[in-house]
Formats: structure tokens, sequence, C-alpha cells
């Protein structure tokens, strides 16, 4: 067990809804002091409405200064440039977003500290906390999200993988690419929420007001809505299946295009955590119509285990990560083949079904990942000296849950 330490971690977005950043730091906060520190400069703002808010979100998070959320986490959100190619913005984000940790770490008991970074370019914060471990928790091909800078993302990713004492890797692509580059990659595919994702098996959840009147079947989506959604497919299905409902959960980052208008098609926004077990319990299948880009290719989608917690049977594109299981997990890559596979899902939903699904997920947990990592990570520290490494061939192992 992780226990009585300091974890500086770098992420974006506290106040995004929960992925595997948010669950692991929670966790480690049950034991140890977490520093979540709001990072933002790893590309520039576009002229986009939803970059505009999220400038404005931030400049209030900074203004509001280190917010404590809980007894053990502490939110920082320090002054940033968002100019990754600028060596002077470089140098200023370096100076105040050191300061402000030293701040918060100042104030909290001094207990041995450990940097955790979700984000790939942090790499001149290491060794500025006389830290005794460095990890990075690759989850994401960063350079192929919309409005980053290729180049620059994945050499700033290199330089803090060969300061980082282990890697953690959440899909087998990520896990392959990035072996060759540090001594000690590992793949630990995602966890779930499992005891609150479960509940609407367990309970019976009031449906949605905005589910009671619909036709069913019911189709729903929950996440980001992004460019990497295939709203093409979704409109397919929609229009394919005009008796049913798709339902579509999150955030718009994008326009809505061919699903614009479609009387079945239903967009209902952003929904908090703490109300999915209702939503999925009253759908019938959980979709993932993720187009096929590099950015999915080394994705492992969290909402694949969150729809199998909760029992729904799930049709998805065939992403690496995602694998057909009978009665759980159908795989379609068109119009045609993806209503055929959502009415065989809607068949397969009855309440035994949903119980054998999520059972399934069980020891899918997000405390036995936790325990797989601090395992990895006495291996790691036990093998090598406290001193930050250096980049050797490469040697992995491979954790990945059933």
């Amino acid at each position: 067990m992780i226990k009585d330490k300091t974890i500086i971690c770098f992420a974006s977005g506290w106040d995004y809804h929960p992925t595997s950043k948010h669950h692991i730091m929670r966790l480690l906060a049950e034991h140890n002091q977490v520093i979540w520190v709001n990072w933002h400069a790893s590309r520039r703002p576009r002229v986009h409405m939803a970059d505009l808010r999220a400038v404005f979100s931030r400049l209030a998070q900074m203004r509001q200064g280190p917010k404590r959320v809980s007894d053990s986490i502490t939110v920082l959100t320090p002054c940033q440039l968002p100019l990754p190619g600028s060596k002077l913005a470089r140098r200023l984000n370096t100076m105040m977003v050191r300061r402000a940790i030293h701040e918060v770490l100042d104030r909290l008991p001094r207990r041995p500290v450990q940097i955790w970074s979700f984000a790939p370019d942090v790499s001149e914060m290491v060794g500025a906390f006389d830290e005794e471990l460095v990890l990075y928790y690759c989850v994401d091909a960063f350079g192929e999200f919309p409005g980053y800078d290729r180049e620059l993302i994945e050499r700033r990713e290199r330089e803090l993988m060969a300061r980082s004492h282990l890697v953690i890797t959440t899909s087998k692509p990520l896990y392959e690419a990035k072996r060759r580059l540090h001594p000690d990659v590992f793949l630990v595919q995602h966890g779930v929420d499992y005891e609150h994702l479960s509940r609407g098996l367990r309970e019976p959840l009031d449906c949605p007001a905005e589910l009671a009147g619909l036709p069913r079947p019911i189709f729903g989506f929950v996440g980001m809505i992004g460019e990497w959604v295939d709203l093409g497919l979704v409109a397919g299905l929609a229009n394919a299946r005009p008796d049913a409902s798709v339902v579509m959960i999150g955030p718009e980052l994008v326009a809505r295009g061919p699903c614009a208008g479609l009387p079945n098609v239903h967009f209902l926004g952003a929904r908090e955590h703490r109300e999915l077990p209702a939503w999925l319990r009253h759908f019938d299948v959980g979709l993932i119509p993720f187009r096929h880009v590099p950015l999915t290719h080394n994705a492992n989608p969290i909402k694949l285990y969150e729809y199998l917690a909760a029992g729904l049977p799930v049709v998805s594109t065939s992403l690496p990560a995602v694998q057909p299981v009978e009665d759980a997990v159908w795989l379609a890559d068109d119009v045609t083949d993806w209503a055929v596979c959502c009415a065989r899902a809607a068949r397969r939903n009855e309440p035994m079904a949903r119980s054998r699904r999520s059972e399934r997920m069980r020891a899918e947990s997000w405390p036995a990942r936790l325990e797989q990592i601090g395992g990895l990570i006495e291996q790691v520290l036990n093998v090598q000296p406290m001193a930050t490494p250096a980049a050797a061939p490469a040697r992995a192992l491979e954790l990945v849950g059933a």
C-alpha cells in the first residue's frame, strides 16, 4: 500500500468528468496528501467556444488560489502561459509553478514526496521537490489531440520519460510505443468505480425525467462529444432505427453535424458522475461510436468498463482496446452492422444477463488497479537507486485486467 506520502499530481481538469486520474488520486488521498496541479500549458487555446470557456474558468481558479477539496486533497491552478513552443514561456511557467507548489508544500506535514504526472510535458518539474519517485501515467497519444503540436509534445514527453522511474500505460498500442523508450514500462488497463456504477442492479433507481417518455430501446452514449466521436455513425443508427432513441450525454465539443435535427437523437448535456447509475440502469445498450483515428487507436475507453459494470450490453467500433465478448460486447464499423449489433445487444438486456456482465467487472476496480501499481513501484524502486533514471533498453511487465 502507498501511504504517508505527499503526491504531486500534474493533470488537467480537476473539475472535469471523473477519469482515471481522478479515481487514482482520490484513492491515494485515503492514506496520503495529494496536491493536484491543474496543468494547462500543453497547447495554445484555439478561437473556439470550449477553449474560451476553459480560459475564463482557469483565470477564475488562479484568482481563487489553492483550494482544499477534502482534508487530504489540495487543488492548485498556478499561473501558466499556454505557449508551449516558447522557451521564455516555459521558463516563466517553471518558475511560477514550482513556487506555487512549494507554497502548498510548506503548509503540509513533511512527508516523502512523489510526482505522478498524467501530463506529458512537465519534465522541468522533476527534481524541484526532493521527490523519491517520478511516475509518468500515460493514458493517451497526446500528439493526436486537436490543437497540439505533435512533434513538440512528443519531444517533451520523451524528456519526461527519461527522468521518470517508471511509466504506466493504459492500452497495448501505448505500451508498445513507450516500451522502446524506457526500461520500466508497464501496461495497467483502466479500472472501474464498480460499487457505484453497479448500484442500478441493486437499487430501484428512478428513471431520469429526460428518458421517461422516450421510445425504447434506448441506445446511450456517455462521454465527451469531440472530433473522435463518429456522429455520422450515430446519425446512421438513428435513421436505421427510427423506432429507437439515441441518447448522447456529455459536453459537446463539436457541432452536431449529421445528427442535427434528427427527432430520435437526444443531446442531453453533461451529467454528474454520481447520477450515472440511474442513467445507465435505464439504457438498453451502451455505445462507443469512435472513429478509427490514431487518437482512438491508442485509447482504452473507460466507458467500456463503466457500461459493463452497470450491466449494459455494449456496441463499439473495432478499437484495439475493445474485444468482442459473447453476450456482452459487439463490434461493428458501418451503419448496417451497427444497427444489427444494437438490435442483438438490446435483446440481451434481461436482468440475469445484466448481472453476469456486471459481475465480470467486480475484479476490475480502481482499488485493484492501485494495488497493482503499488507493487510495480515497490519492484522498480527495490531494483534501482532513488536517483532519477536515464533511458535504457526496454524491460517491461504486462498487467492486464481480465
